[in-house]
Parts: C-alpha cells; structure tokens; sequence
C-alpha cells in the first residue's frame, strides 16, 4: 500500500467523507476514491466498512 493510501484510509477510518478528505490532502474527490478503491483491492476489502475494519486490525489508525 501506498503510503498516500495509508493516509487515505487513515482519514476514512476517522469518519470523513470523500470531499472532506480531498480538502485536508490538497486532492480532487475522484483521486480521493482511486485512492480508497486500490487500497480495498490490495487488502481484499469488499466496501469502505471493511476497510474501516482493516485500518483499526492493522493498527493503522492512532
């Protein structure tokens, strides 16, 4: 995983929302989604809950 897709996933897992995200990361909304798709994929994740639930297992969210 990228390391901008571990910031991505970070920020998911904290409850923002795609336009909130791409405001905080200087990034369109659709890079924000690119980002959170390829990061499901790599880890097997079927929707946002499970990434969610990937983030907080890995220890990825502080």
């Amino acid at each position: 995983m990228t390391p901008r897709e571990r910031d991505v996933i970070v920020l998911i897992a904290g409850g923002l929302g795609n336009n909130e995200i791409a405001a905080q990361l200087y990034v369109s909304p659709f890079t924000v989604k690119t980002h959170a798709v390829r990061a499901m994929t790599k880890v097997g994740a079927r929707d946002r809950a499970q990434l969610v639930s990937f983030t907080f297992r890995a220890g990825l969210y502080p």
